[in-house]
């Protein structure tokens, strides 16, 4: 394949002959593997290799189309599914960092580059010379002898150009570009936005009284925080590690409020305000959709998914949402009747009080703190404990490595070896926030696993989190559901590391949408199991093994408001549904139609002005647009999975390489409910999540 872009890549080395001396994005690593050289990248690298990778990927499809064979499989599929390769490295390298380390300078890089990756896109998917090809290989795809794999690939291709906008008339094709680019522009300033809404605020609080309830090491992070900024006293940010303890032990009313109140109304207002992009941003999609033929965006986006339409998505929702409101109700109701027993004296709780008087309650109820719970999780024992885990299940093993260039000094990189030693790829750890961090946690990969040419690319893969700092008083202390958190990722991560197959485009974690949330939720189910933590959690002070009765207390309340919780993510679905199920944008402004869709299924009282929508980064700036219900899908879909390990054994090696065999290494090669009646035997079973939530009578 290679031999066909030969002259391309001649004509094109003038053009970047000068800056690939230089560029260190253009340039092969010399780093160990290959890794990303972060020591050497500066700023001012990324528009020049940007311009430079995206000419070589023009050059390589022009060569495609140029070939005067006639089309093949090798010569036409094969040759675009390697092509691009540099531009891969460099837009994974920047947009990574967009997310985990950026500036003001890379997002305006961002909005700089925006328009020419667009450009390229539609260069790609509206290139008709290109798409007669394709299709004439696809018209004889029966005759081939193709693969599993390669026939997926062979349908991916010509489905993606005929949902790109290959069959689409030239006038029609320039308004797709057209409303593409947009979309993109629109999909940055959202983002852009809400990271800015978050870092502008900050609680200061210059009086020591205002501290009531908070625990030391939160008062601590205050205090750090403050320094930081150069404040006197303590201050409390809308990151994650800030806010949310301080909304659940705060015990001042007021300023749990005015923090709730300034997180649930982000990017609605001021300059960073989203509630015009976000109508934007749908009406872009509805007319995207239509285009193509589709009544709407989620018509359009489920087609590719396990659950393929809106009609069953939309009754997936249901079918869980309505016999879990008595659940979610009960729970509130329980809540609001112990904090009346103890001193609240309205109504009804405001959503600024429900984390404050629930986690008052689980004490009560479970004499379970999730302060007294830290001093057992320290981060780097759960470190070696989740890496342990991954080594008792498949073999695998992790070494630590120094020689490998990182983006932040919080970062550390990890050799990840098979069972044999052979290498299976870099696993980089980047754990604290920090103000050039977006909030939340995720997975994602510097260079996914590839074959090509004979020659086998191990990948680079990332998890990025925000985890409680260390202080000057204590190492890094983690809670359980940070615990949580970090074996989901880590799952995630796993698909990632055991990636196995030819094409990019197919392995790892590039499944469907609906699919992807198994491996990593999967995960979750150890953080609840008692043989597991007997085997890592101690005192990180006096070496003590964890208390059997703290263990009985996580155990019992695993499924503590789990009806609350959740109404609360089916909500988070249901609110993208609507969205995206739109035929034509609605007379409401977007907080007024969060609110009106969200009415029928309110278990705690509205607030004037908040919105989740304006700051829903998933759906509007993410990869889950008409698709967060995937999160309770692959629930179902792990809860039916993990009930195995339940009846063979939590370390069963043989479940465990089932998985790995069937799920892990699988990508996306084949249609994914094979892929899951391949290891489970049969379909999922969605009673199985009712169960294991305790939501059946």
């Amino acid at each position: 394949m290679k031999s066909k872009l030969i002259i391309a890549g001649a004509a094109l080395a003038l053009i970047t002959s000068c800056s690939n001396m230089e560029n260190p994005l253009l340039t092969e690593s010399t780093a160990p593997f290959g890794a990303p050289q972060f020591d050497k990248i500066k700023t001012e690298h990324y528009i020049p290799a940007f311009e430079a990778a995206i000419a070589e990927a023009k050059a390589e499809i022009d060569a495609i189309v140029a070939d005067p064979d006639e089309p093949t499989f090798e010569n036409t599929i094969e040759a675009m599914e390697y092509s691009g390769q540099t531009l891969n490295t460099v837009a994974g390298i920047f947009y990574n960092l967009m997310e985990a380390h950026t500036n003001d300078q890379m997002q305006a890089i961002a909005e700089e580059i925006a328009p020419k990756m667009t450009e390229f896109s539609m260069y790609v998917s509206l290139n008709e010379d290109l798409f007669k090809k394709v299709k004439a290989v696809y018209e004889k795809k029966d005759e081939l002898g193709l693969d599993v794999d390669q026939m997926k690939l062979l349908e991916d291709n010509y489905k993606s150009f005929v949902r790109g906008g290959a069959n689409l008339s030239d006038e029609d094709k320039a308004l797709y570009s057209k409303w593409s680019e947009e979309l993109s522009l629109a999909t940055l300033a959202f983002g852009k936005n809400v990271l800015a809404a978050t870092n502008a605020y900050t609680l200061h609080i210059t009086d020591s009284t205002q501290l009531a309830g908070l625990p030391q090491y939160v008062r601590t992070m205050g205090a750090e925080t403050a320094a930081e900024k150069g404040l006197e006293g303590w201050a409390f940010t809308l990151d994650y590690p800030s806010y949310g303890p301080f909304l659940k032990y705060s015990t001042v009313r007021d300023l749990r409020k005015d923090m709730w109140t300034a997180y649930n109304s982000r990017a609605t207002q001021g300059e960073n305000d989203n509630t015009e992009i976000v109508r934007n941003i749908v009406d872009l999609r509805i007319k995207m959709a239509n285009i193509l033929g589709y009544e709407t965006y989620a018509d359009y986006a489920l087609e590719e998914r396990m659950a393929k339409d809106k009609n069953t998505v939309n009754e997936f929702i249901r079918n869980l949402l309505e016999p879990s409101m008595v659940y979610a109700k009960k729970d509130v109701a329980d809540v609001l009747a112990y904090a009346k027993k103890n001193g609240f004296e309205d109504k009804e709780l405001m959503p600024w009080d429900f984390s404050f008087w629930s986690e008052r309650y689980q004490e009560a109820e479970y004499s379970l703190n999730a302060e007294e719970l830290k001093p057992y999780f320290q981060l780097e024992s759960c470190i070696d404990a989740v890496f342990g885990l991954a080594t008792r299940l498949y073999g695998i093993s992790f070494k630590e490595r120094k020689d490998v260039p990182v983006y932040h000094e919080d970062v550390k990189v990890y050799e990840v070896l098979d069972t044999d030693g052979s290498h299976l790829a870099l696993f980089y750890a980047d754990f604290f926030p920090r103000a050039s961090k977006r909030g939340g946690a995720w997975m994602t990969e510097f260079r996914g696993q590839r074959i090509e040419d004979g020659v086998e690319y191990r990948p680079f893969i990332s998890i990025v989190c925000n985890f409680t700092k260390p202080t000057a008083d204590a190492p890094a202390l983690i809670t359980h559901d940070e615990l949580t958190t970090f074996l989901h990722e880590f799952g995630h991560a796993l698909h990632g590391i055991f990636a196995q197959g030819r094409y990019p485009s197919l392995t790892g974690t590039s499944v469907s949408r609906d699919f992807v949330e198994l491996p990593s939720q999967i995960m979750e189910n150890w953080a609840f199991e008692p043989e597991y933590l007997n085997s890592f959690a101690k005192h990180y002070q006096t070496g003590e093994p964890i208390p059997a009765e703290l263990i009985e207390k996580i155990v019992a309340a695993k499924n503590y408001l789990a009806g609350y919780g959740q109404v609360r993510q089916l909500h988070f679905g249901y609110l993208d549904m609507a969205w995206h199920a739109l035929t034509e944008l609605p007379a409401e402004d977007a907080i007024a139609f969060e609110q009106k869709t969200l009415a029928p299924y309110a278990v705690m009282p509205a607030v004037e002005g908040s919105a989740f929508s304006t700051s829903f980064s998933h759906i509007f700036s993410g990869g889950y647009s008409a698709g967060y219900y995937s999160y309770k899908w692959a629930e179902v879909l792990e809860a039916d999975a993990f009930s195995l390990f339940k009846e063979k054994g939590i370390f069963n090696t043989d479940v465990a390489t089932s998985f790995r065999k069937n799920i892990l290494e699988k990508g996306g090669a084949e249609d994914e409910a094979v892929i899951y009646r391949n290891f489970r035997g049969h379909d999922p079973q969605p009673e199985a999540l009712m169960k294991k939530l305790g939501l059946t009578k």
